[in-house]
């Protein structure tokens, strides 16, 4: 399944293909603090073409991700897994249509109380999502 998006200002346009219709909510403090809230992303593999590389900042977030934003508007472009060659893409920067589902919610023992999702979700705490990208390499 394919699908798009664009930043704010339209300097990055993005043609992605995505890995699943799974939507997740990381609940990380770095990933709050990033966006102000849980963000809410669709894994798209290594299935993303970047318009404009040239507007895109890059941001080495720790030894293994990076997290991408347009240098002209500052939108939040993507969450890049180095390890993997994978991008987890805001689900609201792509026009998409209803098909997608919550499925799971990661960092759950980070998450605040103030909020709470209605949906039933597999939840994994920090450490058993670390524990999982260990076993997978």
């Amino acid at each position: 399944m394919k699908g798009n998006g664009k930043c704010l200002c339209g300097s990055v346009v993005l043609e992605v293909e995505y890995a699943s219709s799974e939507i997740a909510a990381c609940h990380c403090s770095m990933c709050r603090n990033w966006g102000g809230g849980p963000m809410l992303v669709i894994d798209c593999a290594d299935s993303v073409k970047i318009s404009d590389e040239t507007s895109v900042i890059r941001y080495a977030s720790s030894e293994w991700a990076e997290r991408g934003f347009c240098k002209q508007c500052g939108t939040h472009l993507f969450y890049f897994l180095k390890p993997a060659n994978q991008y987890h893409l805001p689900i609201g920067l792509l026009q998409t249509d209803n098909g997608f589902t919550l499925t799971h919610q990661i960092f759950i023992d980070e998450k605040p109380e103030y909020y709470e999702f209605k949906n039933e979700t597999h939840n994994m705490t920090g450490a058993e999502v670390f524990a999982h990208f260990e076993s997978e390499g």
